[in-house]
């Protein structure tokens, strides 16, 4: 039974889901939430506070793999800069932990998830809920798309595409 950590990336919030495969194939959710760092305080403080928390998931869930949402070019250059940072310390604790670790586009994962790449925020949400048969829907939103990148991730593995 494979467990997957999905990652959607922020400086602020940070979006994680645990995502498990069971034997008969089927998903669920072994966890979610967010990790918020707190505003005004300096930026290598707040990746600092990020590096940490992850760790301590990762420490204490032990996934098999984990996923990133990939960064995509924003008209907000300072917002795609430290998203950027925050990728970066991720993508650090999760090399320094020996885990795999793949990275999919907000496209791949609509299209893993929902069957449709240009799929909207709310219709992937749903899908999630579903594969993943939860009562509701997960919040908040950063939640939500984490789970849905664990799920693209574990949809990757099981068909072996790259």
């Amino acid at each position: 039974m494979a467990l997957v950590l999905g990652i959607d990336p922020g400086t602020a919030t940070t979006g994680y889901g645990l995502v498990r495969e069971r034997e008969d194939g089927s998903l669920e959710s072994a966890g979610y939430g967010t990790i918020q760092t707190q505003a005004g305080v300096a930026a290598h403080q707040r990746l600092s506070e990020l590096f940490h928390k992850i760790n301590e998931i990762i420490f204490l869930h032990r996934p098999d793999s984990c996923a990133v949402e990939k960064l995509f070019f924003q008209r907000n250059i300072s917002t795609a800069i430290a998203v950027g940072q925050a990728r970066g310390v991720l993508m650090l604790a999760i090399s320094e932990a020996g885990l795999e670790m793949g990275e999919y586009t907000p496209n791949e994962v609509k299209q893993a998830v929902a069957g449709y790449g240009s799929a909207g925020k709310k219709q992937v949400q749903e899908m999630v809920r579903v594969l993943l048969a939860l009562p509701e829907i997960p919040r908040p939103d950063d939640a939500a798309d984490a789970l849905a990148i664990a799920i693209t991730h574990l949809n990757t593995q099981r068909y072996g595409e790259p």
